[in-house]
């Protein structure tokens, strides 16, 4: 049993739904299909989701909405009439998103994600309407009926553990079902989402809960590849990763995957491959517990730009029992979640997004640092990026590190930080952001020059 979810490029219009449909249909193992809003049909165009955004903002706003919503209707019209569907699956959207936009102005989270939702949910209603006109045993599943419990966190809902045995039945449906991505329904009944790409995260619980044999993840490229194509001239392709690598080359901004959504898959054994609706023949790139690294250590390169750095100094501070502690503390007072916290005997420095870190925010860190810490110094930097070089052999490799400082020199970029986990699955370079393009080409040419086109 498959369970296979496709991205918003791969359902953005009539023409790539039908492929969605050929490639259901072409193998019985798809049972259970995630959908996602409709993204982008073109560079210039706008995705789905950002348009329910802008539909959201204006109705909280207490403005007219008829503008945004007829917006978003038009797309849903245009995928209706390329797909031969009557105006009634329209009229039914239409009913759905006026209903919505009645929702309490006074709950502006949970409000927002009803509005966002609606995007995976009324394409999932549209898809299993034209998988039914075409003869497909289809039917279309709400997370609600289904029961995909989650926790009343407005966009940055976490699964029920009780989900999974609500979801386990859906193994012994005989019709293959249409599920939206993106969301599911508290206890109490609200809708809440995840957060942003979350259609990844619904296909690999309901893969975990329906004990699949695989989860596909259908996007708009052939695999994973070791580096950015927009950084990186036809990059080679990865054949086989492990989750591990996967999740982290996922956090530092490989798009093809939510950082979040390997867990439940990971934690099941369930193998996850990554494939391409415009060419479903490509084997693409198998995501596995575990891979022989002997031939390729590295297995990606990834640079993540918009981080700002904490500097702190005071002398002696490798004494002072419970420094490390009161300095944090003061992040979570203020809400702040941290990446990375390397140190020296006295200084540290603490890395952090730097979109959560207001000016206002950063005065009073700075401040209350000063007083409450009585550091010689402290201060922020802002405009880092993190440079990830990600491979399960690196462990066994002698001169990884050697190699990327190297690389580095050669490009003249200068290294803020190196960071290397106690499970050397990555080694973290921070540089300043205007640098990050260049040192991703250095890094590859040094770990990929002349490498054949796929990579295991």
């Amino acid at each position: 049993m498959k369970v296979a979810k496709f991205g918003g490029t791969s359902v953005a219009s009539a023409e790539q739904i039908k492929k969605v449909a050929s490639i259901v249909a072409e193998d019985k193992e798809r049972k259970i299909i995630v959908v996602s809003a409709p993204g982008k049909r073109s560079s210039d165009d706008t995705k789905v989701t950002d348009l329910l955004i802008q539909l959201g903002e204006t109705y909280l706003k207490n403005e007219d909405t008829e503008s945004e919503l007829q917006a978003v209707l038009n797309r849903y019209d245009d995928i209706a009439n390329g797909l031969g569907l009557g105006k009634e699956v329209v009229a039914t959207i239409e009913a759905d998103l006026r209903k919505r936009l009645q929702f309490d102005r006074l709950r502006p989270g949970a409000c927002m994600d009803l509005i966002k939702a609606s995007g995976e949910d009324n394409n999932a209603k549209l898809i299993a309407a034209y998988f039914q006109s075409i003869g497909l045993h289809a039917t279309y599943l709400n997370p609600q009926d289904a029961g995909l419990f989650v926790s009343d966190q407005p966009g940055n809902a976490q699964v029920l553990p009780e989900a999974y045995d609500h979801l386990k039945a859906l193994r012994d449906r005989d019709e293959v079902i249409v599920f939206p991505g993106f969301f599911g329904y508290s206890k109490e009944g609200s809708l809440v989402t995840f957060s942003r790409g979350g259609s990844d995260i619904t296909g690999s619980i309901l893969a975990a809960g329906v004990k699949a044999d695989l989860y596909e993840n259908f996007t708009d490229v052939d695999s994973v590849f070791a580096a950015n194509p927009n950084v990186i001239e036809n990059p080679v392709k990865i054949k086989k990763m492990t989750y591990r690598e996967m999740r982290e080359l996922s956090y530092a901004g490989f798009s093809v995957f939510h950082d979040e959504a390997l867990f439940p898959a990971f934690r099941n054994g369930i193998p996850v491959c990554v494939k391409n609706t415009n060419n479903p023949s490509s084997s693409g790139t198998m995501i596995i517990a575990e891979r022989e690294y002997f031939m390729n250590p590295v297995i990606g390169i990834a640079a993540d730009e918009g981080f700002a750095t904490i500097y702190v100094r005071k002398y002696l501070m490798n004494r002072e029992v419970g420094f490390g502690r009161k300095l944090l503390q003061i992040l979570e007072d203020e809400g702040l979640s941290y990446e990375h916290m390397p140190s020296g005997i006295d200084d540290t420095s603490v890395i952090l997004r730097q979109d959560q870190l207001t000016d206002e925010i950063a005065e009073r860190v700075v401040s209350r640092i000063q007083e409450e810490l009585q550091v010689d110094d402290v201060y922020i930097e802002r405009d880092f990026a993190m440079v990830m070089i990600v491979g399960e052999g690196m462990h066994n490799t002698i001169g990884i590190s050697s190699r990327a400082t190297a690389a580095l020199t050669r490009a003249n970029v200068n290294i803020e930080m190196i960071n290397q986990g106690s499970s050397e699955v990555s080694l973290i370079l921070g540089i300043h952001a205007s640098d990050a393009d260049h040192a991703v080409i250095e890094l590859y040419q040094e770990f990929f020059g002349g490498a054949d086109e796929t990579v295991q």
